[in-house]
């Protein structure tokens, strides 16, 4: 079974990543030819609006605010997102924002909502916040609990449904990958609660659920956790192939 599973897996991956031109990058895959990817058709002036913590900050450049940029976009799964969003709505006049923190919880999103979402105004916000919430308490004295997280996530909610009526939300499941160099023993179990808060918010708000603990889990079939996210937190390019790819399979536009 877990064989089969397996096949079915990198039959999708090839079949994905030969639209892509990354086929190359995975180990064991081999091709010699190319082929189409999907259109994503983006309506025209529409802003995207990325908010989180270091996995959505990716390094980038906090001085460089403006959509599309290299620097601002920094180098994580939302420059895959832009890269192929922009590379194919070429006349669309599409503005892509990067806001993400390092070391965020979601209370200092709060903190600088205004500035970093309700002033930008985007008809697509997209969140990834939840681990610091958790991995903070561990490393660095943070006193919040899971009650705190699900209560300031809603909070953050209503206050920009109240501003932003018509935006569409797409909500991220926070990860943590076993195996990874910065996890602990005990940490996923803990962490699930956190999981489940996010996924419960997301049904609360009509929001685009992304399982990235499941995709991850998965990956794990086909490579080891250093291939995908070597601390088990942060990414590596080909996670953030696998996220920047989950992300454009609930993207829809309307």
């Amino acid at each position: 079974m877990k064989k089969n599973k397996q096949s079915h897996r990198r039959n999708f991956l090839r079949k994905t990543l030969w639209g892509t031109g990354l086929f190359m990058g995975l180990p064991g895959f081999v091709s010699s030819q190319s082929k189409p990817g999907r259109k994503l058709y983006a309506k025209p002036g529409k802003v995207l609006l990325f908010q989180g913590d270091s996995i959505t900050d990716a390094r980038r450049n906090k001085k460089d605010n403006q959509p599309n940029t290299p620097h601002g976009l920094g180098s994580g799964y939302v420059n895959l997102i832009a890269s192929e969003l922009l590379g194919q709505n070429v006349q669309s006049d599409l503005n892509i924002y990067n806001r993400g923190i390092s070391g965020n919880k979601v209370f200092q999103l709060a903190d600088r909502w205004q500035a970093d979402c309700l002033d930008i105004q985007p008809d697509v916000l997209t969140i990834l916040i939840g681990v610091n919430d958790f991995w903070h308490k561990m490393k660095h004295g943070y006193k919040g609990t899971v009650a705190i997280y699900e209560s300031d996530y809603r909070k953050l909610l209503e206050q920009t449904l109240a501003d932003l009526p018509e935006v569409q939300l797409i909500l991220c499941e926070p990860f943590m990958i076993p195996g990874g160099t910065a996890i602990e023993e005990g940490w996923p179990e803990a962490f699930a609660k956190y999981q489940e808060k996010a996924k419960g918010i997301a049904k609360e708000f009509n929001a685009r659920f992304i399982p990235y603990q499941r995709i991850f889990d998965e990956a794990l079939e086909d490579a080891e956790v250093s291939y995908w996210c070597p601390d088990g937190v942060h990414p590596g390019p080909a996670g953030n192939y696998l996220m920047a790819q989950a992300w454009l399979d609930v993207y829809k536009d309307g």
